[in-house]
């Protein structure tokens, strides 16, 4: 997914509101690695499109206030077998 970095951040920042997806998730679908989404979102999009910027940190932002949610659970299931 090169070319077009404008375009590529405002790819990302609406699958990630749309899906409410992690930075993980987002870079896995996209084929590009975390640092280049969490570049794109976090340096690149304010500059050109601040609405769009604003709406996807506030889903980053819930993200990482969950996170140690999801290591807990990953945690369990992994000792505890899938359930």
């Amino acid at each position: 997914m090169k070319g077009n970095i404008e375009e590529r951040a405002c790819q990302l920042a609406l699958y990630i509101i749309e899906n409410k997806a992690t930075v993980r998730t987002a870079a896995q679908k996209f084929g590009i690695s975390k640092s280049t989404v969490h570049k794109d979102l976090s340096e690149r999009l304010p500059a050109f499109n601040r609405p769009l910027y604003l709406q996807v940190k506030g889903v980053l932002e819930e993200n990482k206030a969950e996170r140690h949610i999801r290591g807990g659970i990953a945690t369990r299931k992994k000792y505890k077998g899938a359930e």
